[in-house]
């Protein structure tokens, strides 16, 4: 009996037009820089047209990713809301897919844009086993008071009594085919921008450390600290964080090296640091990890893992054979692939965008214990 779980951060999933760069040019889109807009009503105009010319291209390719990755179990990032979420299967997912997700749920969370994780569930897998959700638990009230998570770092820039996940951290508990599974939805808080003398990942991690711990603690809380390793779970989502990088070096025209490094401390080292939990995407060769590339012209470019699938102790040791694939099909020209993982780009695929995403879907068949 098999599974196949995936996550995907599909970008901006949103049902509704954003008119804030009128008055703020840092949420401008740069197309609209090109002309000069006096009146906020013909901006407006402007904008939905320009959202709407873009959205559908966009979107089939963001279904072209999720059918390649034929998940049974697939976890979302930046979905709107579930209208949104709905209109996608609807008009775009079901006719790359035919009639397979329909169990699908979300829960607001705390994001300021509001851009909430999600799953979307198939009745049975491939094989014919079927997925029941037993309960389904939000996060997104918990505060640091409530799990004692604060310290010094984090009263740098929060209160006590903040919420500790910037979106959620939706726990699903599942039967596949009568055998427990337990899921962890996340998308950690975004790297910002730099403060007090640090680059913006480096000013935001101990937010994203705090997450990672309060994830960990909910899962030993229910198992118990000493049995969690035992239990079939996965903690799925963009966690915003990197453990290590590929660092792209050279130009357009004049070629390329990539040179793998680790760093010295991330977010993420709250799960790997003593087997809690295994991130199978290292699996795969070091140069060959990466779900987004990240670039700010030619002096700063590299590839790294931002969506992951971590499993429990139990469930990566049941599988220890599996490799997880990533879904790279949907990126833009512009991305940068080191020699040998080309792929074909979807029809219609530009130079920046339209795209599926600027992530790549994660996805691995897993046998349950």
């Amino acid at each position: 009996m098999s599974l196949r779980l995936a996550t995907f951060n599909v970008e901006n999933l949103l049902t509704r037009f954003d008119f804030t760069g009128f008055r703020n040019q840092l949420r401008q889109d740069r197309v609209i820089k090109l002309f000069d807009v006096s009146s906020e009503g013909v901006y407006q105009q402007l904008e939905q047209a320009r959202v709407i010319a873009a959205a559908d291209d966009t979107r089939q390719m963001t279904a072209l990713a999720i059918a390649d990755a034929d998940a049974d179990i697939l976890c979302l990032q930046e979905i709107d809301n579930m209208a949104a979420l709905q209109a996608f299967e609807y008009g775009y997912l079901f006719r790359m897919v035919g009639n397979g997700y329909r169990q699908k749920y979300l829960v607001e969370g705390n994001d300021s844009r509001g851009i909430d994780v999600a799953v979307l569930m198939r009745e049975e897998t491939r094989d014919g086993q079927k997925i029941e959700v037993k309960d389904i638990r939000s996060h997104a009230m918990t505060t640091y008071r409530d799990l004692d998570l604060f310290d010094d770092e984090l009263a740098l820039t929060n209160r006590i009594d903040d919420k500790i996940f910037k979106r959620d951290c939706l726990e699903l508990d599942l039967l596949i085919g009568g055998r427990p599974f337990s899921l962890y939805v996340v998308h950690f808080k975004s790297m910002g921008n730099p403060r007090d003398g640090l680059d913006g990942r480096q000013s935001t991690m101990p937010i994203r450390r705090a997450e990672a711990r309060a994830v960990r603690r909910i899962i030993e809380d229910r198992f118990g600290a000493d049995q969690a390793g035992a239990k079939s779970f996965a903690i799925c989502g963009d966690m915003n964080d990197y453990q290590e990088r590929v660092d792209v070096i050279g130009r357009r025209g004049a070629g390329y090296r990539f040179e793998h490094q680790d760093e010295a401390e991330s977010a993420l080292d709250v799960f790997s640091r003593d087997g809690f939990a295994e991130n199978v995407v290292r699996r795969r060769e070091p140069l060959d990890r990466w779900t987004l590339y990240h670039a700010r012209g030619p002096q700063e470019q590299w590839l790294c893992q931002l969506d992951y699938l971590w499993l429990s102790p139990e469930l990566a040791a049941h599988n220890a054979g599996r490799l997880p694939e990533i879904v790279r099909s949907g990126q833009p020209y512009r991305t940068i692939f080191p020699p040998g993982q080309e792929v074909e780009r979807y029809p219609r695929t530009g130079w920046d965008r339209p795209k599926a995403s600027d992530h790549c879907p994660v996805v691995m068949t897993l046998d349950l214990p």
